[in-house]
């Protein structure tokens, strides 16, 4: 497979990206890690008319954890966040989820932003950002820069908020408050398949162990990661209550790999599995 022909730019500092970004407008792709990107190209499901390689941007591929959550640059390999320690000690739901992207040899060049841009509704990542209510920041020619946040950011299957001169430069995975803790759980046909379903779960304990808050968030049954608040359905650790709050929030589809009957019933499932884990680790931080 071949992809079809385009025009190909590579610029070298962020405002030359705006630039040639502004330039081609919605003719324009960006090229970062390409695990998406080029599939895409390849089976010829995307045409652009000019590809901006952003790989020799200077500055983009920071990772920064501090009080605030973890800043991912736009530039920064899945793999790098996954084995950061000070990544996971902030915020280990982006470890979790992401241990269950694909494979290594992927994650070793697919980046955590490019991931979120893409906006798969069966991706892990989206369901990460927008269970943690995380934003995308969005620089424009203008020389302006916007944080989206991810409840506005997924506007529908691969598609976000973001204009055709537009260039995600960053993402924030906010800080867990104390005693929180967070699990995900997917089920796919085979190990590094996108997932029939997932959820990622997070749960915060009072200081007497009861149940603060807890939600989640649902991959592949709708058209955009489903953020549920299961707190008063959970109140007293009826993690079956809450699962079925669930179940009647989603949208799932029928396709060659799944019933959507299969798929709403698989996401209640995953719910208890991921909401008990998360309460667990509430307990014990």
């Amino acid at each position: 497979m071949k992809p079809p022909p385009f025009a190909y730019r590579a610029p070298r500092e962020v405002g030359q990206a705006l630039a040639d970004l502004a330039a081609v407008g919605e003719d324009g792709k960006v090229l970062a890690g390409g695990q998406s990107l080029i599939p895409l190209l390849n089976m010829r499901l995307a045409a652009p008319g000019t590809v901006v390689d952003i790989n020799r941007v200077a500055g983009l591929d920071t990772l920064t954890a501090g009080p605030d959550g973890v800043r991912v640059g736009a530039l920064t390999r899945q793999a790098r966040v996954e084995r950061s320690e000070e990544a996971a000690a902030v915020q280990p739901l982006l470890r979790q989820a992401l241990r269950l992207v694909a494979h290594p040899v992927i994650r070793n060049r697919g980046t955590v932003v490019g991931s979120l841009v893409h906006a798969d509704p069966a991706a892990e990542l989206p369901a990460v950002l927008a269970v943690l209510d995380g934003s995308v920041r969005l620089a424009s020619a203008d020389g302006g820069e916007r944080d989206v946040p991810a409840r506005a950011f997924f506007t529908g299957p691969l598609e976000v908020a973001a204009g055709p001169g537009d260039l995600a430069v960053s993402a924030l995975f906010p800080a867990l408050p104390p005693r929180t803790g967070t699990a995900f759980h997917e089920v796919s046909r085979r190990h590094g398949d996108f997932a029939l379903a997932g959820v990622a779960a997070v749960v915060t304990m009072r200081a007497d162990l009861g149940l603060e808050e807890a939600r989640v968030a649902c991959a592949g049954v709708g058209p955009v990661p489903i953020v549920v608040d299961v707190t008063a359905e959970a109140g007293a650790g009826d993690w079956a209550a809450a699962a079925h709050t669930v179940r009647e929030r989603i949208e799932p589809e029928d396709d060659v790999h799944a019933s959507a009957a299969y798929r709403r019933h698989l996401t209640g499932v995953l719910t208890e599995r991921a909401l008990a884990e998360a309460s667990r680790r509430a307990a014990d931080a």
